[in-house]
């Protein structure tokens, strides 16, 4: 089976992944040698009910009249989901498992695609550059040009491309993101060394192991705790994007997720049975996944610095010293779940209502091989009722000439739901945030519009946003 890299990126309506959409989505695929093979850019429709983020337009400069060009929503999709799911395909990005993988993720759940399938079926999986350009930062600094903004490093993909002359184009179209990717990948393949033991952090069996031959520090009734090196993005340049940590056990909620207490909290040690969700932070790890786990040898564990070291050192034997209360400790982050949401819209609810069955599994297959007139004679088939909505929805988004009327009519009562009157009306995701409203992408716009350093350009994606907002989402926008 050959493998190849699919290196990817999107740009999108927002940064919610159960509510917002693919505006653009490009991909180069290479072998393993990062030889280009072919190149997609695939421009996606704007969805009826989708209510783009003005900050988000401004960022992907994407107009309005750039919204009623490219393939529907659902057929882009499928296109995508083929793509990634290709055999032996490596999917790739920058800060792809941060972003673009779970909206991704979402978006096929929304079109009763497998949301999964290209992170392990059929020799598929995922890599992350963003963790190993960090790495590539603290151990392999020769690598690149690494750029200061402010006075302080960045790792931003711009900001590399640009230093680094990575690609022309400009920043935030996802086909330019995508090449200065690729050409980061091939700056960084040149230390083969370093690239081959970074591509194992993103196998399971190989993160497995390598975590299972961490040293044990102490020994507790819950078990072997291990101590490490949690290497990641959102701990930021000032703490060399790492944190000192030791192993807890495994979630039981989420058998797949490890859990990983922090030691350079000066707060746990002020951590009663009463308190432990605001004294301490425990990072959730799933193997062949983001956050990096390093041994804590003296070359990594220096980029600790003084305290920090100490801290943890002190910690550590706190814990030790405090077994009852770490036992606490543990059993609330090993028995802890994300509440249930009753009544969660359907596009939201892909953690929720888990795998479908297999009679589901086979009908999803028959809808999509099914012309869209035939698409609505399947979906009673359905079993789950969040399939059958999504299924629902998929026709009225996309093929409106196709529907029965007792499905618009039931679309039309969504897309009121979409447009509340009231800010806290608005229906929420998964984590409980709130879809962006009509009202509130105007006063968003409103809000820009007063910034003295707005360019000529930007102020025009926003008036032809306002003008879009107003015109589609009349009634109770004025």
């Amino acid at each position: 089976m050959e493998t190849t890299f699919l290196f990817y990126d999107i740009e999108t309506t927002g940064l919610n992944r159960a509510f917002d959409q693919v505006l653009q989505f490009a991909a180069i695929r290479t072998d393993r040698r990062l030889n280009e093979i072919g190149r997609h850019n695939i421009k996606v429709k704007l969805r009826p009910d989708v209510v783009p983020s003005p900050a988000a337009i401004l960022t992907n400069h994407i107009s309005i009249s750039a919204f009623s060009s490219g393939l529907c929503e659902y057929e882009a999709m499928v296109e995508i989901h083929r793509l990634m799911n290709r055999q032996g395909t490596i999917s790739i990005g920058y800060n792809n498992l941060g972003f673009d993988d779970e909206f991704l993720r979402f978006a096929f759940h929304r079109n009763l695609l497998p949301p999964y399938t290209h992170q392990f079926k059929s020799g598929c999986g995922r890599m992350d550059l963003y963790p190993m350009a960090i790495i590539y930062w603290l151990y392999k600094r020769e690598a690149l040009i690494w750029p200061q903004i402010d006075g302080k490093p960045s790792l931003k993909l711009e900001h590399l491309g640009a230093a680094n002359h990575l690609a022309a184009g400009q920043a935030h179209d996802a086909l330019v993101d995508v090449e200065t990717t690729l050409e980061l990948a091939r700056r960084f393949i040149k230390q083969k060394k370093t690239w081959d033991y970074l591509e194992g952090y993103f196998d399971k069996e190989t993160d497995r192991h390598r975590t299972e031959e961490l040293p044990v520090v102490f020994e507790s009734a819950a078990g072997s705790h291990r101590k490490a090196l949690m290497v990641a993005g959102e701990y930021g340049p000032a703490r060399n994007y790492q944190v000192p940590v030791i192993s807890i056990g495994n979630s039981l909620a989420y058998p797949n997720q490890s859990l990983w207490l922090r030691l350079d909290l000066p707060q746990l040690q002020q951590t009663s049975a009463e308190a432990i969700a605001e004294t301490t932070w425990v990072i959730r790890k799933r193997f062949g996944e983001p956050g990096i786990l390093l041994p804590p040898h003296k070359r990594y564990w220096h980029g600790l610095g003084d305290e920090r070291r100490a801290l943890g050192a002190e910690n550590i034997q706190w814990l030790k010293q405090n077994p009852e209360l770490f036992q606490h400790i543990i059993n609330y982050y090993r028995q802890f779940s994300y509440p249930f949401i009753p009544e969660l819209d359907p596009d939201a609810s892909l953690y929720q209502i888990g795998f479908y069955s297999r009679n589901d599994e086979t009908t999803c297959r028959a809808f999509h091989r099914a012309s869209p007139e035939k698409k609505a004679k399947l979906i009673d088939q359905f079993s789950s009722p969040d399939a059958r909505a999504l299924a629902r929805r998929v026709l009225c988004r996309n093929y409106p000439s196709h529907v029965p009327d007792s499905f618009l009519r039931e679309f039309n009562q969504y897309l009121q739901q979409v447009n509340p009157g009231k800010a806290e009306d608005a229906i929420v995701d998964y984590r409980q945030n709130r879809r962006t409203t009509p009202v509130q992408a105007l006063a968003e716009i409103n809000e820009l519009k007063q910034n003295d350093e707005l360019s000529a350009d930007g102020r025009r994606l926003l008036d032809d946003l306002e003008t879009y907002i107003l015109s589609r989402f009349a009634q109770k926008t004025r």
